[in-house]
């Protein structure tokens, strides 16, 4: 089995930073690709930010976070963190991460998703 256990939200002030850990545990042959989605209430759930695995890890930003949120990794502990400078009242929401995840020689693809973690950014 896989777990993706999230940690890291809370409630900070406007400019405020926080930073979201999310580890993936289990039977994993190989990632990937880890990241973190997020969703306002009465939202759909939007990708933020995402990074692929492998030596080279090539990350992606939603428009609205660029240049304020930085993704990272630690390969060695299947663990990225997202730090979150600048907050803005409109980056409330549960961030939820994502693992993109081989469990074997096979090429198929499983998709995993953490429990959330919410984030409130007052103004």
């Amino acid at each position: 089995q896989v777990q993706l256990v999230e940690s890291g939200g809370g409630l900070v002030q406007a400019g405020g930073s926080l930073r979201l850990s999310c580890a993936a545990s289990g039977n994993i042959f190989s990632i990937n690709a880890m990241g973190w989605y997020r969703q306002a209430p009465g939202k759909q759930r939007e990708l933020v930010a995402s990074i692929t695995g492998g030596s080279g890890g090539s990350t992606n930003y939603a428009d609205s976070v660029k240049g304020r949120f930085t993704l990272s990794r630690d390969n060695t502990k299947n663990t990225v963190y997202l730090q979150m400078n600048g907050l803005k009242p409109e980056d409330t929401a549960v961030y939820y991460c994502n693992a993109r995840l081989r469990l074997g020689l096979s090429s198929v693809e499983y998709v995993y998703w953490g429990q959330g973690t919410q984030v409130t950014v007052s103004s």
